[in-house]
């Protein structure tokens, strides 16, 4: 089921509901990557929610059905204002992809108390972590621009998957991809580029489950091992057979991965 949040930025939401006893006493929000929308995390959501787990799916501010982003706030505020609106005294799990990721990790270092648990899928600290990655970050703002999304996503959507990903699941990755929209995409790359949460990890205070594609090469197994090196408990899993958006590319292993972890919680 689609709807709109009755936050101030109107986020588009997608439901996956289940008819199954509900596993979880927190509700679940899943972040997308910069190339992504929350077709993106629909395969994850469906089988979470087969396996017990509604989950809720959102559009980033200028990304698939959400408004464009307003000046001034960004992405990690849109998720805080969302979960102030929809779960006012709920703690939430994140489970953000990549850019996603970013985000969740933001929100948990902003508004710890909203956060009861987090999941980072093909994550990083972020691109700011040197002056050389952030603006290579911004440079693909002038790409997208120069070039559009179409031919921005027939170069890049191939390293996105496993060499042997199925052609169904590359097809999907290059079709996100080439939906974006700039206003979108200038906000997120922006948020990268600024962001660098390396010397803050340690103070993320809540169950963390770091995921990662074996064969990741745009964020890497080596960050997402610094990611579970630094946050305090956190636990990583390698998903194999996967590149950067395993969710979609082993949703039936990230979900099972997912529901144990979640399982511990209460």
């Amino acid at each position: 089921m689609t709807a709109t949040s009755p936050a101030r930025h109107r986020l588009n939401i997608v439901e996956h509901r289940t008819h199954r006893e509900i596993s979880i006493d927190q509700p679940m929000l899943l972040l997308h990557g910069i190339g992504g929308s929350v077709a993106s995390c629909a395969p994850l959501g469906e089988r979470l929610a087969a396996a017990g787990i509604p989950c809720t799916c959102v559009d980033a501010p200028g990304y698939g059905d959400s408004p464009d982003p307003e000046p001034g706030v960004d992405a990690a505020d849109a998720v805080i204002e969302l979960l102030d609106a929809r779960w006012p005294d709920r703690p939430v799990v994140l489970l953000g992809t990549s850019w996603g990721g970013v985000i969740a990790t933001a929100v948990a270092l902003r508004r710890p108390g909203r956060v009861a648990a987090l999941i980072l899928a093909d994550s990083t600290r972020g691109s700011g972590t040197t002056p050389e990655q952030a603006a290579a970050m911004r440079a693909r703002i002038d790409e997208f621009r120069a070039r559009g999304a179409d031919v921005v996503a027939a170069q890049r959507a191939s390293r996105l998957t496993a060499p042997d990903a199925a052609p169904v699941v590359s097809d999907a990755v290059r079709r996100s991809m080439a939906a974006v929209r700039e206003n979108g995409f200038r906000a997120a790359a922006d948020f990268m580029a600024a962001t660098d949460h390396g010397a803050d990890l340690h103070r993320v205070d809540c169950p963390t489950l770091v995921l990662v594609g074996e064969h990741d090469v745009i964020t890497g197994v080596d960050e997402s091992r610094l990611l579970a090196d630094r946050i305090p408990g956190a636990e990583l899993a390698i998903i194999a057979d996967a590149g950067h958006v395993a969710i979609q590319e082993q949703p039936d292993v990230v979900a099972e991965l997912v529901a144990d972890f979640v399982g511990g919680l209460s």
